[in-house]
């Protein structure tokens, strides 16, 4: 009798965990680039130049890579298949506002399946210089989403953006 009790209280405990822990993600970290707006956005619309800057790039430089469509156009995919740190999936651009945005989906199948909203901002503030966000959101449904009670995204993946945005602003300004 005493193991269901057991048992049943994890139940509960896992149900009440998943009533509470978050359900949705909001990642994202921005930088000041010394180049003019058109310039910096003319380089970031096209995914394949993210090779130059990708903190994922630089944790597997092996990973397998395929593209479907034609780059820096909406419907572009870019697919990897790489190591356990970037595992497998596929981002298609899905917007472009000119000098503004641009929005593609993220498809991730391994190491779990899931799908964000990935958006790169560029904002002209004088003077030849370009603040440049990047981030991505998403949703995390029960019952994965007692996962985000102990793992922080923001500051995981905040640190990968934070380093992809350094080396961008090196690739860019030199």
């Amino acid at each position: 009798m005493l193991i269901l009790y057991v048992f049943l209280g994890i139940i509960v405990l896992f149900i009440l965990l998943t009533l509470i822990a978050p359900k949705e993600f909001n990642v994202s970290r921005s930088i000041v680039i010394n180049k003019p707006l058109a310039e910096v956005f003319l380089y970031l619309k096209f995914i394949k130049n993210q090779d130059n800057w990708s903190p994922w790039k630089l944790k597997d430089p092996d990973m397998k890579q395929d593209y479907i469509g034609t780059d820096g156009e909406v419907g572009f995919i870019a697919k990897w298949e790489g190591n356990k740190d970037v595992g497998i999936g596929e981002q298609e651009i899905i917007r472009i506002t000119e000098n503004e945005s641009i929005e593609a989906q993220l498809r991730f199948y391994k190491p779990w399946k899931s799908q964000s909203d990935a958006i790169t901002k560029v904002e002209d503030l004088g003077d030849g210089q370009t603040k440049v966000t990047w981030g991505f959101k998403g949703e995390s449904k029960p019952p994965s989403n007692v996962f985000f009670l102990f793992f922080n995204m923001d500051k995981t993946v905040g640190k990968d953006f934070e380093e992809g945005l350094t080396m961008l602003k090196q690739v860019l300004e030199k």
